[in-house]
């Protein structure tokens, strides 16, 4: 079956690294919860384990900020990185089988993750599409051969770096979603929603569309742009609302992750809900239940 199925809504999972983090994992290196890949990889199987047993029904993988620029430095060559990309779509996938169903995302963060500076909340950086297509091919291509269900292209912050990845996927014919971080109804670059949404609407591969790593307050809003600009299903999955503080590295404020908002969520048209940072696997239990499922 493909992703995402057409006559029910979908669980996704939450905050990956978030779980890391509260189990006791240091994430607090230019990988983030890549770095569980390399010294502790069971425990990220123990985290999908965690949201499978929660109500998701997708199990993203630890390779957001994973980079083979960064993992070189690690001392990893270009074939042990890729071994490493693969591995984190083996783990989901071994979750997912252990849950007895489910589908494997495997993520691609933006190319301000791999910078670790908080850029993916900004965009912009400069580079062509060109050049960040060029930068992504490697880990898409990497990631791909794992084979996961569906790829996802999560946390974009700008229209151009959207096309770069856009283009990719419908070059190589893999299936993707295509998420933005977004602020105040547009995206982080400060571009229109609806032209940021509309240029994934031709593409096939591209299988639903939508927004992450936002306020929940902003989901709504996305979810009838990205529905009016494309027709293509709906993903939403914003984090607690929170503010991430990049030069401290740490997240203020209140929680604002509200399970119940799911259900007006689905109404507006999203076919995927779930959470991002912040967001754990009671979270999802908690929306599980609001949506009934």
């Amino acid at each position: 079956m493909g992703f995402p199925p057409t006559d029910r809504v979908t669980i996704a999972d939450g905050g990956l690294a978030t779980v890391l983090e509260a189990r006791g994992l240091d994430l607090s290196d230019r990988l983030w919860s890549a770095r569980v890949l390399l010294d502790a990889p069971e425990e990220i199987g123990r985290v999908h384990d965690a949201f499978f047993e929660a109500g998701a029904q997708v199990a993203t993988t630890a390779t957001y900020q994973a980079s083979f620029g960064a993992l070189a430095e690690r001392g990893l060559d270009r074939a042990a990185a890729a071994r490493l990309l693969r591995r984190g779509v083996e783990l989901a996938r071994e979750a997912r089988d252990r849950a007895g169903g489910g589908w494997v995302a495997a993520s691609v963060g933006p190319y301000g993750a791999a910078l670790a500076d908080g850029s993916e909340y900004r965009g912009r950086y400069g580079l062509s599409a060109a050049d960040l297509a060029a930068w992504h091919r490697p880990r898409v291509e990497a990631l791909a051969e794992a084979g996961p269900d569906v790829l996802a292209l999560e946390t974009i912050p700008d229209v151009e770096e959207a096309e770069a990845l856009v283009g990719l996927v419908a070059e190589l014919e893999l299936p993707a979603w295509l998420s933005y971080t977004v602020a105040g109804g547009r995206t982080r670059a400060g571009q229109r929603l609806e032209t940021a949404f509309s240029l994934a609407a031709g593409v096939e591969q591209i299988t639903a569309v939508g927004v992450n790593c936002c306020s929940p307050a902003d989901v709504p809003g996305a979810i009838a742009a990205a529905r009016a600009a494309t027709g293509k299903p709906a993903i939403a999955y914003p984090n607690s609302g929170e503010g991430w503080d990049a030069r401290r590295r740490r997240w203020t404020g209140p929680s604002r992750f509200d399970p119940d908002q799911a259900v007006g969520w689905v109404r507006a048209g999203a076919s995927v809900v779930g959470g991002c940072c912040r967001v754990c696997p009671a979270d999802i239990a908690a929306l599980s239940r609001a949506l009934g499922s």
